[in-house]
Parts: structure tokens; sequence; C-alpha cells
């Protein structure tokens, strides 16, 4: 048997086995999920803090951990809570690729949307950080690791990336709180309003840059194709 095939037949094995285990052992729902971890107290959010923040240092999608943070956490305290581990995620990042410099954070600099990143980064400076933190598909610790090996100052590196990253973390946030269905309609409110600042701030920022609106993303889909 070659090697192919027996990577299929274990990903079928497994495949199998999780259904198995899922018939068997019960699914707890949103709600039980939300209930244990308001039952295990501080731990819950001071524990997903630390593996937020640790973990988003490598290339592991945020997304996760927004929308988790939403379903253990709820709306505000999960905004707040993955806010503040997304600036300590970037910090270590930051503090990494400039610390340390190249040779350690190369293997991760290679994709094309990363490219294309530090192609957005060459003008510098707070816009250039914002705008590109509010598109979904650049890589958030890639893009720590280029603004870290930039000579962007930390300051507006800083400010760039709450600003930039507000608006998608509290959408997915939101998104996970809704799973409960507990979600109060004043808060999903404010979700709109944050997208819609989001929108609004990303053409604002295109705009004084000269940037046409549609080609940051239009360069990000191309160069990661």
């Amino acid at each position: 048997m070659g090697v192919s095939a027996r990577a299929t037949l274990i990903i079928l094995l497994g495949a199998v086995a999780l259904v198995v285990a899922g018939s068997l052992v019960p699914i707890p729902s949103p709600v039980e999920v939300r209930t244990w971890a308001q039952d295990a107290g501080w731990a819950t959010p001071v524990l997903f803090l630390l593996a937020y923040s640790l973990l988003t240092v490598a290339p592991i999608p945020r997304t996760v951990f927004n929308l988790t943070a939403g379903l253990l956490l709820g709306g505000p305290a999960g905004v707040a809570v993955s806010m503040v581990a997304t600036m300590l995620a970037s910090v270590l990042a930051f503090g990494l690729a400039r610390g340390l410099g190249r040779r350690l954070v190369e293997p991760h600099l290679e994709r094309g949307a990363v490219r294309a990143v530090n192609a957005r980064l060459s003008g510098g400076g707070l816009g250039a950080v914002t705008s590109l933190r509010l598109v979904p598909m650049v890589p958030f610790s890639a893009m720590n690791y280029c603004c870290g090996l930039s000579t962007i100052p930390m300051r507006p590196f800083l400010i760039g990336t709450f600003l930039g990253s507000l608006p998608g973390t509290a959408a997915a946030v939101v998104l996970g709180d809704a799973l409960t269905g507990t979600t109060p309609p004043a808060l999903l409110a404010i979700y709109a309003v944050l997208a819609v600042v989001g929108g609004v701030g990303l053409y604002v920022v295109l705009r004084r840059s000269g940037t046409p609106v549609g080609e940051l993303t239009d360069e990000e889909e191309r160069l990661a194709a």
C-alpha cells in the first residue's frame, strides 16, 4: 500500500471514528457550554485569554478564538477579552520579529498574501496598518511579523491593530454569542454599527492613501492564489 493510499485510509478511519463517537457521546448545546464556562468563574476568561494570546502568535486563525469567546463569555466580555488577547499577541509577535530578526520568522513570510502585506507596509504608518487589519484575508500573525521587521514604530502599529481589528473581532464574537440564542437585540445593533464603521474606515483610509477601494482585496486574492 502506497503512502497516499495509507494516508487516505487513515483519514477515512478517523472520520468514521468521529462519527461513531459523536453518535455515542452526547454533544452539549451552546447554552450548556456557556453554563459550564460561567460555573468555572474567573478561570474561564483568564485561561482563555492566555491561550488566545499565546496560540495566535503562531499562524493560527483568530476567528476560531473570537467565535469561542462569544460562546463562552458572551458579547461584551468576549469582545473585551478577545481584543486584549489580540493586542498581547500582536506585541509578542512584533517584539519577537524585531528582537530576533528575520532568521527566526522568515519561514512565515513566504506566502503570497504576506508578500502583499509587505508591499502595502512599504508606505508605513497608522493608515497602512489599519487598512490591512480591516482586510479579513490578511494573515494576523504574519502581519505582526512583517510589521516587526519593518521600520514602523510600535505606537502606530498598536493603534492601527486595535482600530482595524475591532470591527471583525466584534462581529465574530457576537456571532458566537448568538449561538446561545440569548443575544440582546441592542448588542446586534452594536455589531451592525461596528461593521458599518469598519467598512467606512477602510474606504476612507484607502481614499486618503490614493488607493482604489477594490485594489487591496484584489491584490491579496491574486497573490494568495
